[in-house]
């Protein structure tokens, strides 16, 4: 009799998904996602974790009110030039090794912040920190865009967008606690602890970079280097200064629009002429990523936009301080937070373009509800139109990402997470610009409605002038004191009413954005079986 052996017998077990080539498996993918995902956070939060420290700034410097916004814009400034170059720095100097000189000079730059004893300082050194914080938030997606496997992509970057989509959130409220309890210098030392446990974490978990080859050892594209720092730095000066100045009124700004175009259009024939760019602008061939960056710039117009108009009317209408401000806006970022891990175990089973346009719909409708704003408007008329508009700004945020990105070969992964980021960020800071401008504008033709309706013959403004001023009179004022406070009384009630109906007229203009983009949707792809793409390459 012919014995069996147990080894025929014996049968393998099967795995139920395939193991691709080039990804992370195990434990460790999630401590990579960690590491990268607190990288980012620490960026994102000081993009806006300043603005509520302004006016103590101001005060403890000596600067005045022009002086000390270069210490948002010189920021903004050096964090928008450093992402499109994320992907090349990462290539010449290692991935890994590039993130983590940037989380030690973000962490030492925040230090000179702190330490800063006057306005020129403090400028050179957030300058650095933007430097350093560019290389965080594109490079962090395009790590775990690497790492991840497909079928994994959407709560990877899950993990990421909590990060992000918190983060200008949190920002104000940790500013507000930080800056009215410790003062404004605690507001760049608190990223101290945090930036040395992301290096730790990122020296042991990130993946050891692959030797280097002959196209990573290329000269420096220096040309596009700088052609790219002329045209974005003057661009975004454009934006952040041109409400100040008045815009193309000034010649300060009308000279650095110029040499935005120019240096935008040099920069464009320069990357597509040589053979090693600085930028691979040809990465846009992916025709996912080209409209999913052109819909970025679009959503961060509305997102950073919205939320930028909220804190605005807070404390200008309702006279919230900056930490009431920031508490207003904190269940917000708890929703995106719940809603984003939510959606990250469905975005790849369902239509990306279907939750993007579920997500702009909702958007459009939140704006319209918030248009319905009064002088007599609260908190409790604000606490669920934000905490919906947390929630589906995941809607578009996630699937958006994953339709961009998903379906690009892991060789263009970093440079097309540098591009996409970059659309996002420079959106934001255009749909500031439109809003402010706006909203000046909006608030002057309200006033001029609203006075040519007070006049000495309107029956209803005499009736208000006299009973004010009465009220005033039996209060122990002379005749003529409670008359002309009545007027005052009364040019602050148009000024307030004014500044109301144009803060509505942002919120219905938002509103109405988000529903203009729509038609965009048919130029990106499902999301869901495009995130399979890597693998064929």
């Amino acid at each position: 009799m012919t014995k069996i052996s147990p080894r025929s017998t014996s049968h393998k077990p099967k795995s139920s998904t395939p193991q691709l080539p080039g990804y992370v498996y195990g434990p460790k993918k999630w401590a990579i996602a960690i590491t990268a995902s607190l990288g980012a956070v620490l960026e994102v939060i000081d993009t806006s974790i300043v603005n509520v420290a302004l006016t103590d700034i101001q005060a403890s410097l000596g600067a005045t009110v022009t002086e000390v916004g270069w210490v948002v814009t010189s920021y903004a400034i050096a964090n928008v030039i450093l992402i499109p170059l994320t992907a090349w720095l990462g290539d010449y100097f290692g991935k890994k090794n590039y993130f983590i000189f940037s989380l030690i000079g973000f962490t030492i730059s925040s230090v000179l912040c702190g330490f800063a004893v006057n306005l020129p300082t403090l400028i050179v050194a957030r300058i650095l920190q933007g430097l350093c914080g560019g290389g965080l938030l594109a490079k962090a997606q395009a790590i775990l865009f690497e790492t991840f496997p497909p079928e994994e992509q959407g709560i990877a970057q899950a993990v990421f967008g909590v990060g992000v989509i918190s983060g200008p959130a949190i920002g104000p409220t940790l500013g507000g606690f930080l800056t009215d309890g410790l003062g404004w210098r605690w507001i760049f030392f608190v990223n101290i602890p945090f930036g040395i446990l992301a290096v730790a974490l990122a020296w042991v978990f990130l993946l050891k970079d692959k030797p280097k080859n002959e196209q990573q050892n290329r000269s420096v594209d220096w040309w596009g280097i700088g052609l790219l720092t002329l045209a974005i730095g003057c661009f975004q000066t454009v934006l952040e200064e041109g409400q100040k100045d008045y815009w193309f009124e000034s010649s300060f700004i009308s000279t650095f629009a110029v040499a935005a175009f120019a240096g935008l259009a040099l920069f464009i024939w320069r990357e597509l002429s040589t053979k090693h760019p600085a930028v691979d602008l040809r990465v846009l061939r992916h025709r996912s990523l080209a409209a999913g960056s052109l819909y970025s710039g679009i959503l961060g117009m509305g997102l950073y936009g919205a939320l930028f108009v909220v804190p605005v009317f807070a404390q200008s209408i309702l006279h919230f301080t900056a930490t009431q401000t920031g508490l207003l806006l904190a269940p917000g970022a708890l929703a995106s937070a719940i809603t984003m891990i939510m959606l990250g175990k469905l975005s790849g089973k369902v239509d990306a373009r279907l939750l993007i346009a579920s997500g702009a719909i909702g958007m459009a409708l939140v704006m319209f509800q918030l248009s319905s704003i009064t002088p007599q408007t609260g908190i409790d008329d604000l606490y669920w139109p934000l905490i919906m508009r947390g929630a589906v700004t995941v809607l578009m945020f996630l699937p958006l990402s994953l339709a961009s990105l998903a379906p690009l070969p892991q060789k263009d992964i970093s440079a097309g997470s540098g591009f996409y980021n970059l659309t996002r960020q420079l959106g934001g800071s255009v749909g500031i610009a439109i809003l402010t401008t706006l909203l000046e504008q909006r608030e002057a033709f309200h006033r001029a409605i609203l006075t040519s309706h007070v006049t000495p013959y309107d029956p209803q403004t005499n009736q208000r002038l006299d009973s004010l001023a009465g009220a005033l009179q039996n209060r122990g004022m002379d005749a003529a004191t409670a008359h002309q406070q009545a007027l005052t009384v009364i040019s602050l009630t148009i000024d307030q009413q004014s500044a109301v109906l144009s803060f509505a007229d942002i919120f219905r203009f938002v509103g109405v954005v988000f529903l203009c983009s729509l038609p965009l949707l048919l130029f990106l792809g499902k999301g869901g079986s495009g995130a399979k793409a890597p693998a064929a390459h």
